[in-house]
């Protein structure tokens, strides 16, 4: 038998963070193994902020289309629409976008492979082995088992990865919403009052108690969906209910999918040797807002950095420093967002109020601020202090909704 092929880094996952990962380790002369089932969709909104466009180089040809303005609509029908002033948040196609990230990954340098991760062992002098099925295409039959040996393993095989449950100690210590979509096709006769540059973001109870439904326009399709961490909600009843809502309920289904979505940072994300988590097996979903591609993209890139410091100089320390970076990033963000899912998501009447904070003209530009250029914003100290008192109205309910 043929001693399997020993590689810098074996990347479990191709989405987002794997491809990006795999990517700039290519491109850094690393020899790169990217694994991936492909053949299945992650159900996602598709929104990505210009942010990501610019950090990532993403071409205009991957953007189904531009949003420019966001409506947050309330459980009694109170509609609250935010302009994206100067600028857009671009929509994609998650098959069409995560196969261009393995694709560029792979012109730079990474070995593409098509199967299914099966375990991990380790070789007698040390070395990880990664075991998987692999598969002629993707959506050709197994091929037979097959493996490979890596200096270092990032996991970046989703949400409840396999990875990390065979690696690293306290994943299953993280909370899911589940989600569902629908694509459809945009109707030949739009309902009234459509617009495909526009968002709506539904908070409603009857769709989701404690997360948001969504009509999310891409083009010549949309995604409409919802999510919850009630596994007793029907996901898909209210998925229904919400394209009755909008109009939608005649247009052709195209495709379903479904997936559990982290909200919250795994407590760890490397096994202390050498393996590594990255997107949503490290549990870098955005709270209340679900947003994950550019969390994702960015944790990808952070692990990447990590992982070629490890190989540059053989500590393992190297591999914590990916989530340590993430979280003096982003880990504020999360935690205010965490607070607000949990407070304001907890019933319609306060999901009425939370609508209704978002009529402020300077709770919309900050929060528009802070989600394009993904930080939170100093710049403007005054129209945190009105917000703040604001808020404390609306918490003690003095103000008038």
């Amino acid at each position: 038998m043929n001693e399997p092929h020993t590689f810098d880094v074996i990347i479990v996952g191709g989405g987002p963070a794997g491809a990006t990962a795999a990517h700039d380790l290519a491109r850094q002369g690393r020899s790169v193994l990217l694994l991936d089932r492909a053949g299945r969709v992650k159900p996602c909104g598709g929104a990505i902020p210009p942010r990501l466009i610019k950090d990532f180089e993403i071409p205009d040809h991957l953007l189904v289309a531009k949003i420019r303005c966001a409506r947050m609509v309330s459980p009694t029908d109170r509609q609250v629409d935010i302009p994206i002033d100067g600028g857009f948040v671009g929509m994609v196609d998650r098959d069409v976008f995560d196969e261009w990230l393995r694709e560029r990954a792979a012109q730079a340098g990474a070995v593409r492979r098509i199967g299914t991760f099966d375990k991990l062992t380790r070789d007698a002098d040390g070395l990880s082995v990664v075991h998987f099925t692999a598969r002629a295409s993707q959506t050709g039959a197994a091929t037979g088992h097959s493996s490979a040996r890596a200096r270092c393993v990032i996991g970046a095989d989703g949400a409840r990865s396999e990875v990390a449950r065979q690696a690293v100690p306290g994943a299953e210590r993280t909370s899911y919403v589940f989600a569902y979509h629908e694509i459809v096709g945009k109707p030949q006769n739009p309902p009234p009052g459509y617009d495909g540059t526009r968002c709506d973001v539904v908070y409603n109870g009857t769709y989701s108690p404690d997360f948001y439904g969504w009509v999310f326009p891409h083009g010549d399709t949309l995604s409409v969906g919802t999510g919850s961490a009630d596994k007793g909600f029907s996901l898909r009843g209210a998925t229904a209910g919400l394209r009755r809502a909008a109009g939608l309920q005649d247009a052709p289904t195209l495709r379903r999918e479904g997936a559990p979505i982290p909200m919250k940072p795994l407590p760890r994300w490397d096994n202390g040797r050498d393996v590594v988590l990255a997107g949503d097996a490290a549990g870098v979903v955005a709270p209340a807002s679900g947003e994950g591609i550019y969390y994702a993209m960015a944790c990808g890139r952070m692990v990447g950095e990590s992982v070629q410091e490890f190989l540059r100089t053989g500590q393992a320390s190297a591999l914590a420093t990916a989530r340590k970076r993430f979280l003096k990033v982003h880990g504020k963000v999360f935690w205010v967002l965490g607070i607000m899912q949990r407070f304001w998501y907890s019933s319609d009447k306060r999901r009425e109020r939370f609508v209704a904070i978002c009529r402020d003209r300077d709770v919309q530009q900050l929060t528009f601020e802070a989600y394009m250029n993904k930080e939170l914003v100093r710049a403007r100290p005054m129209a945190h202090v009105r917000i703040f008192f604001k808020d404390m109205a609306h918490l003690l309910g003095l103000a008038r909704v």
